[in-house]
């Protein structure tokens, strides 16, 4: 203690708080590139390339696959690279996948052939014929390329930058580092409503792609000159780089008095055996597709049902106000069970499932969404009912992170919540392509396809979001059959 107030007396420098500005940024452009394909789907790009709902289920379900079992590797790139150039590679690679995307439009003239599309250009070909469908599967096969090398990038974003806030900070700063640079995440969706359509509208949706994802190599830049480890940086000087190592000067006195047994990781396979991990898989797999669906289909729904086009005032409104429901409300996910455990005198397991009860409740307001807009014929209460439910989802997704540390020594988290990443990437790609395929039937049999008094598309929407009102509670019933209390495992 008397050498953290000596510490603290010192003039210090704050270098660590840059370095978390810049990877709160990062984080910014990462869901803003993510975000420019369903902002730019229904308005732009579907007419163009005459895709189907069904086309856009299949790359959206790709991104989340490829997505997740990138995660797998990512965390074990960056370690070997080091943070700074694993870092750069990873953002470079995903700024470089939004860019291509601009060139998908030029990619499939020229492999469809400029003499069959004729000089009108894509929008002019007639539907349903020979030349319309070869230019959908060509464009179709390019987005997947492009999203491909998308995900493969941008799964290096949280490893690398949760490795630098573990750099930078002790233990006791890292959660408050690790908020602000998420909070990244709520306020890409914020802004890519009000900036992506805009782009699109005035100078087309490919600069829409080349803008966006040139913001990557803009940050790179500073990132090369920023960034280098506390001990070599001419930015750190000794009271903070005294105070980045507090946990290390600690730990040195307690390895003196009392050594401490290195804690061995559990094996990969073995990590299966146990029902704590399916625990964990099964919060995974049933509720990450309901997050990445209103991620992307959300501006597509106001678009069809409403006509609320994301590049109009109306569509723009929409959107930031569904995710600024997202923002506000989710910041009480961490708190919860801080209440429980604190003044419940609850353990944190325990505390952290009742949140999660709680916050399972949150997304059965989406199964109000399209009744209330289609009988009060506005799409405010949608857009508020599903930023309710996102924002549940949220809160979930925390605590369900959290549930890890409970249960499995500090050698296994990552190799768990690999597991994890990639459950939910798989129930995601079945949630996606779904989707695409049931909007796409259902819009064909219109009238004659039928679900509680909806016909046609709105039937489809009604069945997914009734999926995603319920998928929490499923989820955590399961979970708590598999492990009712406490049980932590040991390596």
């Amino acid at each position: 203690m008397v050498q953290t107030e000596s510490t603290q007396q010192k003039l210090m420098t704050n270098w660590r708080w840059w370095l978390c500005s810049l990877l709160f940024v990062a984080t910014t452009v990462n869901y803003l590139d993510r975000q420019v394909l369903s902002l730019t789907y229904e308005e732009f790009i579907k007419p163009e390339f005459h895709w189907s709902d069904a086309d856009y289920g299949t790359i959206t379900s790709f991104f989340s696959i490829f997505y997740a079992i990138a995660c797998l590797f990512a965390g074990k790139f960056v370690d070997w690279m080091g943070t700074k150039k694993g870092y750069i590679i990873s953002i470079f690679v995903w700024s470089l996948g939004a860019c291509l995307h601009a060139a998908c439009g030029w990619a499939t003239t020229s492999i469809v052939g400029a003499d069959l599309i004729g000089p009108q250009g894509l929008q002019a070909l007639e539907a349903g014929s020979n030349v319309t469908l070869a230019v959908a599967t060509t464009s179709v096969y390019l987005f997947l390329l492009c999203r491909g090398i998308l995900a493969l990038g941008e799964a290096g974003n949280f490893p690398a930058a949760i490795k630098v806030v573990a750099e930078y900070y002790p233990k006791k700063d890292r959660a408050f580092a690790t908020s602000i640079f998420n909070a990244g995440a709520s306020v890409g969706a914020l802004a890519a409503p009000l900036c992506i359509p805009v782009l699109a509208k005035n100078y087309g949706w490919e600069m829409a792609f080349i803008i966006i994802g040139a913001l990557g190599f803009i940050w790179i830049f500073f990132w090369q000159f920023m960034y280098e480890k506390p001990e070599n940086s001419k930015h750190v000087n000794a009271a903070e780089l005294e105070y980045i190592h507090l946990d290390d000067n600690a730990e040195g006195e307690e390895v003196k008095a009392e050594p401490a047994k290195e804690e061995k990781a559990i094996p990969f396979l073995q990590c299966f055996k146990y029902k704590q991990t399916w625990s964990f898989i099964t919060g995974k797999f049933f509720t990450d597709g309901v997050w990445w669906f209103f991620l992307f289909w959300a501006p597509s729904y106001f678009d069809n049902q409403f006509g609320a086009k994301a590049s109009s005032p109306l569509g723009q409104g929409l959107i930031f106000t569904l995710y600024a429901i997202v923002t506000v409300v989710s910041i009480g996910g961490g708190y919860l069970p801080k209440v429980f455990v604190d003044k419940k005198g609850m353990e944190p397991y325990s505390g952290r499932m009742l949140a999660m009860l709680i916050f399972a409740f949150f997304p059965i307001a989406a199964l109000f969404a399209q009744p209330l807009g289609i009988k009060l014929d506005t799409p405010w209460w949608p857009a508020i009912l599903i930023g309710i439910a996102a924002a549940g989802h949220q809160a979930w997704s925390a605590n369900l992170f959290s549930t890890i540390g409970d249960m499995f020594p500090k050698s296994t988290i990552a190799s768990i919540t690999g597991i994890g990443a990639t459950a939910g990437g798989i129930g995601s790609m079945i949630i996606q392509k779904a989707a695409g395929n049931l909007f796409t039937y259902a819009e064909e049999q219109g009238s004659a396809f039928q679900f509680f008094g909806f016909e046609g598309k709105p039937a489809g929407y009604f069945i997914v979001f009734c999926f995603c009102g319920i998928a929490y509670l499923l989820a955590w019933v399961i979970m708590k059959g598999l492990v009712p209390k406490y049980k932590p495992i040991k390596a």
